[in-house]
Formats: structure tokens, sequence, C-alpha cells
């Protein structure tokens, strides 16, 4: 997973496309994990980086056995496996680690 740069936290978020009815694909986390970046900014300011991972990009991290996606990580230490990508426990992690908001 990644580290910490100075007083930077990162969130990583790490997901996949997925198929729909008529052989669509959409890539929902991708979208998701932009629409997650913009709210976390506008908290955290600079004090937080998002960078999302397609699970199947050759520089995706490794996951944990027991990881389903998305996978959310503050700071490498994994904040949910699965479900949805949720605002309130990335905020309360980064508030955990010491983060400060800084907006609304």
């Amino acid at each position: 997973m990644l580290r910490t740069v100075s007083a930077q936290a990162i969130v990583l978020i790490i997901g996949a496309p997925v198929g729909a009815c008529g052989g669509e694909v959409k890539d929902t986390w991708r979208e998701m994990a932009a629409w997650a970046s913009d709210q976390l900014t506008r908290r955290f300011g600079e004090a937080v980086y998002v960078k999302y991972y397609d699970l199947l990009d050759p520089t995706c991290p490794s996951l944990p056995t027991y990881a389903r996606l998305p996978l959310v990580a503050v700071n490498g230490e994994v904040v949910s496996s699965g479900g949805k990508i949720s605002i309130p426990a990335i905020h309360e992690r980064l508030e955990a680690i010491g983060q400060r908001r800084t907006g609304s």
C-alpha cells in the first residue's frame, strides 16, 4: 500500500468496472472515487490525497486476502472492504490520525 508523504494522508480506493445489462461496462467505482475525492478535498484541503486504482491496473497495489471491492484504505490501513465508499468512515479515520478539517 502507499505511505504518507509528509503530513498528507493518502486515501486509497481500489475498484473495478462492472458489467451491466446489454454488455455495457460501467466504471461506477472510479466515478464514486472522484466524488469522494471532491468531498474530502472540500473538508481537508491538501492534507488529503485520494488515489484510485482499477483492480486490473498493472500498478494496483496488492490486496489483503480478505479484501472485497471497493477497498478503501487510509495511509495503508483498511477502512472498508466491500459495500460502499463511506465518506463518514473516511472522515472518522482521517480525524483519528490527526487530520483537521479545513472546509465546511
